[in-house]
């Protein structure tokens, strides 16, 4: 009666899941489904026969915040072609902990943006959420969730999970709630090809809410639509090193690409550094220094 309304879905054992049933009531009319189905129903003229049950439990969610201190970790595992190309993922060096302890069958991972493989993420994180499927443990106290924190810790050196806690499926729309009028600082360590002394550069620190016009980046076109996104830059500041090389710390709009405000990526976003500067530049280093979501809450240490 609603076939648009059963179709498989990644990670779902089952096209018969509650929220598809329901839609499928909502979509289909009384006098549709009386057709099928009269009301009372005919006498059943066999007898019923025994069918496989399946109970699975419902999802838990469980959300914090990570700090990613490798250039050579991946947000989510890394495979092309069939073939991974590192040998872990935050996604992974966080979930294990948690996929034993809860004894859950699968994950979805989730989370406030993404950084590149080989930027940082300092500061307090950023945050995510992570559901995980059938668990076949679901009741932990708070100190025992700690506990699942120190131990994710404990195993890597390259993240750390600070508040990490249960949430309901509902109070993870607050991650997504308004994500581009979010903010996120950035330290950037540039390079310019031209030699500059601390003064060329000085006038950076007094530009304000720079709107840019990026289209979207080459290095993502292969998964992303073809299409020219407006963003902000709030502000930045100057830090001079030497002759070629000086520290951009910014402010900007979620979703602002840096990168390629820095190196432009072929005149693809405009304004952007090289022209600000009148000379090459490009990014040798990049920090995520804040993700400025107000979730999940903060947990004392």
């Amino acid at each position: 009666m609603c076939p648009d309304c059963f179709k498989p879905a990644r990670n779902k054992q089952s096209v018969f899941t509650r929220m598809a049933v329901v839609k499928a009531l909502e979509k289909v009319s009384d006098e549709k489904f009386l057709k099928k189905y009269p009301c009372p129903p005919t006498r059943p003229t066999t007898k019923c026969i025994d069918q496989l049950v399946k109970c699975l439990h419902g999802s838990i969610f469980v959300a914090g915040r990570y700090n990613k201190f490798s250039r050579t970790l991946p947000q989510t595992p890394w495979i092309i072609d069939g073939e991974r190309r590192m040998e872990s993922s935050v996604e992974e060096l966080i979930a294990a902990p948690l996929l034993s302890s809860f004894k859950a069958d699968g994950l979805n991972f989730s989370s406030s943006g993404r950084e590149d493989v080989d930027v940082r993420t300092l500061g307090k994180g950023r945050p995510f959420a992570m559901e995980l499927l059938n668990p076949h443990c679901s009741k932990f106290n708070k100190a025992e969730i700690r506990q699942f924190q120190e131990a994710i810790n404990q195993s890597s050196d390259k993240i750390r999970v600070r508040d990490l806690q249960l949430v309901s499926r509902d109070a993870m729309m607050h991650m997504k709630e308004g994500e581009e009028d979010k903010t996120k600082s950035y330290t950037a360590l540039i390079w310019t090809r031209k030699a500059i002394e601390k003064e060329d550069i000085a006038f950076i620190n007094d530009i304000k809410e720079l709107k840019l016009d990026q289209k979207t980046p080459l290095r993502v076109l292969h998964r992303r639509p073809l299409a020219v996104r407006q963003r902000l830059v709030h502000n930045m500041s100057t830090r001079f090193l030497d002759s070629h090389h000086f520290y951009l710390e910014l402010k900007t709009q979620a979703g602002t690409y840096i990168k390629e405000f820095v190196h432009s990526d072929f005149g693809r976003t405009k304004p952007n550094l090289s022209e600000l500067l009148k000379t090459d530049t490009d990014i040798i280093e990049l920090d995520v220094e804040s993700v400025d979501v107000d979730w999940p809450p903060a947990i004392p240490e």
